[in-house]
């Protein structure tokens, strides 16, 4: 990399390893931990691309993007936040921030986004807004694992957009809200938001009372793959009626929206007009690392409304983390409001969220496939046909070892990745003994990559 990089954060951890990575690379970098220095490094024509934390002792970083636009229009500005919540990359993307990223970072990906940045010759042309403040930031779309943030990155794209917007995901993982987001932050916002289901759309005159229930704000079609077929063609007819106003269209989906055209269940008409952007909005079990968040977040809400202070024990916590939250946020909302209501003391202890999750669904683990199927059933189906292979003979002997060896090595070649490479903690996420993962590494032929992680 060749150029000059301005980095502003009030951490200084952050700014030593920033400073000797992008040293190291070939940058020549000026540090603060001051906005008021790096405003005046800007208007004197200093740097090629800014990183800046947002919250930083002198000031917002988001606040001053549009100044920094104005004194030096073209020079990207990479935000980094410790504030992991869809408002955060909302906010950077309309205040024209050239990239953003979560806190925890990264800093492998980083220094490539840093690349990018100091090979642009210009940023995409986009529209600035200056009305975020005036937006609730009470929705409950939180987290700092690296899905949810691509999916607010994704959001903070096409929410200004006339793309129609096909929105997956299991029940209860927020897809309604992602779509209320969109609308939200979006030119349409001060127009009506419409969510419709096929019951609407039964009588003839359905579309056309949806239409101008809508007046050029947004529909939403709720379940698109549970409507019947002649309804589906009525929406089709809907979304290719033109006009000044025209509405958004967007649909929901529990279900792989792709696989679901094979047996007939969407029409493919109906699935490319919807395809414009397509957002899929991951399992809670999918990551984990947010549920104590989320969590919080509800617990927090509820003190908000006179509920009495509750905080949840680490045992507790623990049990949160482990179990597979089929119904997903929703579910993990509902949970939260009974142990408000009915734990005895301020912490809320193992045994209460036990009694609270007792009758629901067993915490096993699961695959974040769109059918939530249980691992265990998908290791049956796959031995299943792995022994109907072989016909009426017996497979050669040594399956259990054989088949132990394609479990052992996506399992610790996912958690070495989770845990950054680092086998201290790796063997302590899978509750084997340290010198056990070295013999696993080497018997089945692992790589191991270290990268640090910053918080």
């Amino acid at each position: 990399m060749d150029g000059t990089v301005l980095v502003a954060d009030d951490d200084r951890t952050i700014r030593t390893v920033l400073t000797q990575a992008l040293t190291r690379a070939g940058c020549k970098v000026h540090a603060t931990s001051s906005l008021t220095t790096l405003m005046r490094w800007v208007a004197e024509g200093k740097g090629d691309v800014v990183i800046s934390d947002v919250a930083m002792p002198d000031g917002n970083g988001l606040e001053m993007l549009p100044r920094i636009a104005q004194d030096r229009p073209g020079l990207p500005v990479i935000v980094i936040s410790a504030q992991n919540t869809i408002m955060t990359a909302i906010q950077a993307a309309e205040a024209e921030a050239y990239d953003y990223l979560p806190k925890p970072f990264d800093l492998p990906d980083l220094m490539k986004r840093t690349a990018r940045a100091l090979g642009a010759s210009q940023r995409a042309p986009t529209v600035a807004r200056n009305d975020a403040k005036e937006r609730p930031d009470d929705l409950p779309l939180i987290g700092r694992t690296q899905v949810m943030q691509s999916l607010y990155r994704l959001v903070a794209r096409v929410m200004n957009t006339d793309l129609p917007v096909l929105i997956s995901g299991e029940s209860g993982a927020g897809k309604s809200l992602i779509a209320r987001a969109i609308h939200d932050f979006s030119d349409r916002r001060s127009l009506p938001f419409v969510t419709v289901t096929g019951a609407d759309l039964h009588d003839l005159e359905g579309p056309a009372k949806v239409l101008a229930k809508a007046r050029g704000g947004t529909i939403l079609i709720d379940e698109i793959v549970d409507i019947e077929d002649e309804i589906q063609a009525r929406i089709v007819r809907m979304m290719d009626v033109p006009g000044d106003n025209a509405p958004r269209f967007m649909a929901t989906s529990q279900g792989n929206p792709t696989a679901a055209m094979e047996p007939g269940k969407i029409r493919p008409d109906l699935y490319y007009r919807l395809g414009g952007a397509t957002v899929h909005v991951p399992a809670l079990r999918e990551r984990v690392d947010d549920i104590p968040l989320l969590a919080e977040h509800f617990l927090t809400r509820a003190e908000r409304n006179e509920a009495p202070l509750r905080r949840l024990g680490p045992e507790a916590a623990e049990l949160f983390r482990a179990y597979s939250w089929p119904g997903n946020v929703r579910q993990l909302e509902n949970a939260v409001r009974r142990l408000v209501l009915t734990s005895r003391a301020e912490e809320i202890t193992r045994a209460e969220v036990e009694t609270v999750l007792g009758n629901q669904p067993d915490a096993e683990p699961t695959l974040g496939g769109g059918e939530s199927e249980k691992l265990a059933s998908s290791i049956a189906r796959h031995l299943r046909r792995y022994f109907d292979l072989h016909g009426n003979l017996l497979p050669p002997p040594g399956v259990y070892a054989r088949i132990l060896r394609e479990l052992e090595i996506p399992l610790i070649e996912i958690s070495l990745d989770a845990t950054g490479g680092n086998q201290a903690k790796c063997a302590d996420l899978l509750g084997i003994n340290r010198n056990t993962l070295r013999k696993k590494i080497t018997e089945l032929d692992i790589q191991v990559t270290r990268r640090r992680k910053l918080m």
